[in-house]
């Protein structure tokens, strides 16, 4: 999922920064796991963010745990599913034990879009506070929550933790679908948003905002400041009971407004050369448009957009056509075996009707669905899951998905209008200009005598030269104006006297940063002397391995830059190994002191450094992996050894002029 106004290529994306940002464009409403605006799941706050402000945060009938006249009140917007939530588990905790009857806790429900199995356990804990064991089922949320097991929330497990904490079953099912239950996560979801509490975890002490899974210390800091406040208020007269609301009556009710700043000029146009293939269509058998899609079944924008796409081909049903091409984005665990049963059904030539019941029912994908839906369009099923499985298949949508990255289709919904580009889930009214526009160029072609089965090249090659010199196929953006990136203490492979310094906010679990690693490795060779590359953390919240893998990482850095190294070419060699168990493994293998790396891992040590990571590369607008900065010159994505070079091969020649 990505933003109107970016073009990664081959990035993983911090999609709630793009993501969301593109379902606000939309303006879209209802779902109980609808992005509140700029809602992130990391980590990219100050170390004490807004501290130095009280909000007035309403606790209403939101659980609570502790003395009910505690002298400082947390409290969290949390999602059962998100891994930073779950990880803040132990210092919330610590708290508990630490502070006693000094604090409480209250819980808000924000699950998070990219989150798939968060709405269902938000509603099954707000059914258990309903017969009064919210904090017995919220303990089990997060114990299969850190236990970092794929399917640990499914909906059947989630059940099963109902009935093991006593629940009457037939009245938790009923809760669990009752619109009420859906009214309390909508409604904590607005507070949030009304507060600016834009990520998950954030909490509110005694109004004191904290953004993020952050360590004890920054939560004591606060959590000691807030009880010499409380200590005042009540030597004042006020008593225990009315305590809270008076410390947050003069709160703010929603974050200040920022300074009014000119509005950022629009991007140029952008137009490709692409091949529509030869996959699944839907609309005008002669069109003067051809829209081809990139996209992805388990993809919340990509449902978002479908009403729009119907409308489009009711207005247009004699002139434009739809083309459908594969994008199954990693971190959506349905969308690789749903695409192989649509492709399996296009076979068939029942391409959409599947499409349409993936869509319509995005939220139950799985492998029996699928099976019961190719009943329902009534395929030949042995032939289906022969389809299904092959290799054919696979390779079908693997060519999508590279070509998609090659053309800029780098984030999903992804459209090209007769070769202009358009991302996101956006409105009707954002493409009924570009296809009026294209509708009118195709008829005046036609006038001229050009033939129908070359309207559409000829259309995309005008776009093509109208938007200027279009970026060569794979190409990244140009560069950005040079930032001042600091090096600091991060992990450097090269000399320090190396011309070329780049830095890299990475991630172990993302695709596209192991897809780049031989294209690193070529540059080391190609410049060998010239570069030094130097690594940054930036563990996506949608990846549960990327977080306890960097962990694992700068522990080994602890023992020395090269045992890092060592230890990031294993993790990314084996990218699909990653867990506790394989990095204890690697840890052995590359003679790490093994008593000191445990130490370092279980204590979470290298939390403040990958924080600090993270922050450093959310200020400089690395909100997706792999993110590159050449002597300060960004480079987004795992573009290929050209692109580097490019940069590169620029920055030396200036070297060599300043001589």
């Amino acid at each position: 999922m990505k933003s109107n106004w970016s073009a990664f290529i081959g990035a993983c994306t911090v999609c709630t920064i793009l993501g969301f940002a593109v379902g606000q464009r939309v303006g879209t409403r209802g779902s109980v796991a609808a992005p509140i605006k700029q809602a992130q799941a990391v980590n990219n706050a100050p170390a004490v963010p807004g501290s130095d402000q009280i909000f007035k945060v309403a606790l209403g009938d939101a659980p609570q745990k502790g003395d009910a006249d505690a002298k400082v009140t947390i409290v969290e917007w949390s999602d059962f599913q998100c891994p930073f939530c779950g990880r803040v588990i132990e210092t919330l905790q610590q708290i508990e034990r630490g502070y006693g009857s000094d604090v409480r806790f209250v819980f808000k429900h924000n699950p998070l879009p990219m989150h798939p199995d968060a709405p269902f356990a938000a509603k099954a804990a707000i059914a258990a506070q309903r017969q009064g064991k919210f904090w017995q089922m919220h303990d089990k949320l997060f114990d299969a929550n850190n236990s970092r097991q794929a399917d640990a929330l499914q909906r059947a497990k989630v059940e099963q933790m109902a009935r093991d904490i006593g629940l009457d079953m037939e009245k938790f099912g009923r809760d669990v679908n009752s619109p009420e239950v859906d009214d309390v996560i909508r409604n904590d979801q607005t507070q949030a948003a009304r507060l600016g509490a834009n990520g998950t975890p954030h909490f509110f002490i005694n109004g004191a905002r904290v953004s993020g899974a952050m360590p004890y210390e920054s939560f004591k800091t606060i959590i000691d400041a807030q009880l010499n406040r409380a200590n005042q208020v009540l030597a004042s007269g006020v008593s225990r009971r009315d305590l809270y609301e008076n410390l947050v009556k003069d709160g703010m009710t929603q974050p200040a407004p920022q300074p009014q700043q000119q509005p950022p000029a629009p991007p140029p146009p952008q137009a490709r050369n692409v091949d529509p293939g030869e996959g699944p269509w839907i609309g005008a058998k002669k069109p003067k448009v051809t829209i081809v899609e990139w996209s992805d079944f388990q993809c919340p924008f990509c449902s978002r957009v479908e009403p729009t796409l119907r409308q489009i081909l009711d207005a247009y049903k004699d002139d434009v056509r739809i083309v459908w091409r594969n994008e199954p984005l990693g971190f959506h665990p349905n969308a690789m075996p749903a695409a192989k049963a649509a492709m399996a059904a296009a076979k068939q030539g029942k391409f959409w009707q599947m499409h349409d019941l993936m869509f319509q029912h995005q939220e139950e994908l799985s492998d029996a669905r699928y099976e019961e839906w190719a009943k329902q369009i009534s395929l030949d099923l042995n032939r289906w899951r022969r389809d299904k499985d092959s290799a054919e298949i696979a390779a079908l949508i693997a060519k999508d998905s590279s070509y998609g990255q090659s053309v800029g289709a780098d984030g999903t919904p992804s459209f090209f209008v007769n070769g202009k580009f358009i991302s996101g889930a956006m409105p009707f009214d954002t493409f009924k200009p570009v296809i009026d526009e294209q509708i009118k160029k195709a008829d005046e072609l036609l006038k001229k005598g050009t033939r129908q089965d070359k309207l559409y090249a000829t259309l995309v090659a005008e776009n093509v030269k109208s938007a200027g010199a279009a970026a060569p196929a794979g190409a990244p953006p140009a560069p950005d104006a040079k930032v001042d990136v600091q090096v600091g203490k991060a992990p450097v492979r090269g000399p320090k006297s190396a011309p070329i310094t780049i830095v890299e906010w990475s991630d172990f679990q993302c695709p596209f940063c192991s897809r780049v690693e031989p294209t690193l490795k070529q540059i080391e060779s190609e410049y060998k002397g010239k570069v030094r590359i130097a690594w940054k953390n930036q563990p996506l919240s949608f990846h549960p391995n990327a977080m306890p893998a960097a962990e694992a990482a700068m522990a080994a850095y602890e023992q020395g830059n090269d045992k890092f190294w060592a230890m990031h070419d294993k993790l990314f060699e084996n990218q699909g190994q990653l867990s506790p168990a394989y990095y204890e493994r690697v840890a052995k293998e590359i003679g790490l002191d093994m008593g000191k790396w445990k130490a370092s891992v279980e204590a979470h040590r290298a939390q403040a450094a990958i924080q600090a990571d993270m922050n450093a590369g959310s200020a400089l607008g690395a909100n997706g992996t792999p993110t590159f900065f050449i002597n300060g010159r960004k480079v987004v994505g795992a573009v290929p050894f050209e692109s580097f070079k490019q940069v590169i091969d620029a920055e030396l020649a200036l070297k060599m002029a300043k001589k």
